[in-house]
């Protein structure tokens, strides 16, 4: 009777093991791995990838047209704050875009060295001749590879907010002769002045390195995990 009872009691135990593993099998209870397209995508940001020379120059371009945009915005802004605060006394000293803390970040960020050069400068440092082809309009671009890790990047700088009008207008007409007196105290070779708007007044030129370069076509042509939006339930 004991025999039979223990051949009883194992039966149910292999029942049970078979009813229990056939539940763990079901397709319905097997976990997937999730987000396997923003996986595949972040494991093709990270692939190996030669970057070709025509690409290069395309992300000189790109960075540059970064840089200096961010810079001519955050002029604009910074110059209608302090012309309204204290007029040009108080404006003239953050006409340095390429000081900005906010520029040079970026600027470390390409691995780039920016600056401002005209051939009417207010500050004689910045003078240097430009061909008329590299002025034509403010979508002109100039970019160049110097060398196998050093690229250059010009474009011109177009007069086109009037407030620049206060310090770069014409004496006694836009800029009035106390500011310019400023000026000229600050800048005793001043020859920024007499511009109208819409006329070139110079341009920006960059020096950038080929790892800033590529590390910025990394950054701009890589996949990104985009998330879908739930449908509307009313």
């Amino acid at each position: 009777m004991l025999a039979g009872m223990a051949s009883a009691g194992k039966t149910l135990f292999w029942l049970l093991a078979l009813a229990l593993g056939a539940t763990a099998c079901r397709p319905d209870q097997i976990e997937h791995i999730k987000d396997t397209k923003r996986i595949g995508a972040e494991t093709a940001n990270w692939e190996v990838k030669r970057i070709m020379p025509k690409e290069l120059l395309k992300s000189a371009r790109w960075a540059g047209d970064s840089l200096t945009a961010t810079a001519d915005t955050l002029l604009r802004q910074t110059m209608a704050r302090e012309l309204a605060a204290g007029g040009v006394a108080q404006a003239m000293d953050y006409c340095r875009p390429e000081t900005y803390r906010a520029v040079d970040s970026l600027a470390g960020v390409f691995k780039a060295t920016a600056r401002r050069v005209s051939e009417r400068p207010r500050n004689a440092a910045q003078q240097m001749t430009l061909s008329a082809d590299a002025m034509r309009t403010d979508t002109t671009r100039t970019v160049t590879r110097e060398s196998q890790e050093v690229f250059f990047y010009q474009r011109p700088i177009v007069l086109n907010n009037a407030l620049c009008l206060r310090c770069h207008g014409e004496v006694g007409k836009d800029i009035a002769p106390a500011d310019y007196a400023l000026i000229k105290k600050q800048f005793p070779q001043d020859q920024a002045t007499g511009y109208r708007l819409g006329q070139p007044m110079g341009a920006w030129q960059l020096s950038l390195r080929r790892d800033g370069v590529a590390e910025f076509w990394t950054m701009k042509t890589r996949k990104k995990w985009k998330e879908h939006k739930m449908p509307k339930l009313f």
